[in-house]
């Protein structure tokens, strides 16, 4: 926010200073009585030193990629596990986990619980109705601790998708 202001304020002194360049090539005495075209103006750009250059642009196709939240999750056996209602990242910015509403019934009786990023599967998500896919069963998910904020987090992981510790020697 802070370079879009001082973009705009750079870009408000340059046209000030065209218009008074101008104004001002105007307003000087002719030294002969020919005929001479209107000087023309010098714009003298000015950018403040912290200016920030244009942001990158990369176009990502309709098909080729969707938001996640509030998308449906099901099992790989097709039973309703809930809906993403929340992304996790780590200090670096990379996403680890998803926290799913699951459970109850309109909103009752539902907790929220956190699954690895690497469970959730992304196949067919071409609209919004595509759920996700979890790779973990309805009872797994079931047992899992309830997720909440600012405490420290089970995270449930696919069978297979974590590695054991390495035994330090």
């Amino acid at each position: 926010m802070r370079t879009a202001g001082w973009l705009i304020l750079s870009m408000a002194i340059v046209a000030g200073l065209t218009v008074a360049v101008s104004q001002a090539a105007e307003e000087l005495p002719a030294t002969t009585n020919e005929a001479k075209a209107p000087p023309t103006a010098s714009v003298v750009p000015v950018t403040p030193k912290d200016a920030a250059p244009p942001p990158s642009v990369t176009i990502i196709g309709a098909s080729d990629a969707h938001g996640v939240l509030g998308r449906d999750v099901r099992s790989a056996a097709d039973e309703d596990m809930g809906r993403i209602v929340d992304v996790i990242v780590d200090r670096e910015g990379h996403v680890r986990a998803a926290v799913i509403d699951f459970g109850g019934f309109l909103g009752v009786g539902s907790r929220k619980i956190v699954v690895d990023w690497n469970a959730l599967r992304f196949g067919k998500i071409a609209n919004k109705k595509d759920s996700i896919t979890l790779e973990l069963t309805k009872a797994q998910v079931a047992a899992a601790p309830e997720y909440k904020e600012d405490t420290p987090m089970v995270v449930l992981g696919a069978s297979g998708s974590l590695q054991p510790l390495q035994a330090i020697q």
